[in-house]
């Protein structure tokens, strides 16, 4: 994990909330630590709506359309004081190619890239 100087918040994976949704209600099969963190661990095995309580309705409509149209989307959100990219994808039944889930993760505004000059 990193930390930048210029706001010292912590960056790099743990602090990317990120987890697996299946079906319309898109129940959370799966969620990692940093996911975890933000929702608690009883938010897997529930619907997103139900255990995502922080994010605004626009969260939930991108994963629909997702889950609806099986292309990827993102845009940013607001969750608390601050900003989310919102980013998610299908997931794909082989074989099918039907789609049956989502995928998505949240990276914060401030939580940027960091060059290092080796």
């Amino acid at each position: 994990m990193e930390t930048t100087q210029a706001t010292s918040r912590r960056t790099g994976p743990e602090t990317r909330p990120a987890a697996l949704a299946t079906g319309p209600g898109h129940v959370v099969v799966h969620g990692n630590p940093a996911f975890r963190a933000m929702f608690g661990d009883g938010a897997v095995g529930l619907p997103a709506r139900e255990s995502m309580l922080g994010l605004p309705p626009a969260a939930f409509d991108l994963l629909d359309a997702v889950l609806r149209r099986g292309r990827p989307l993102a845009g940013w959100i607001r969750v608390d004081d601050r900003e989310w990219r919102l980013t998610a994808t299908p997931r794909r039944e082989f074989g099918t190619n039907e789609v049956y889930g989502v995928a998505f993760h949240l990276r914060a505004r401030d939580d940027l890239p960091i060059a290092s000059s080796s």
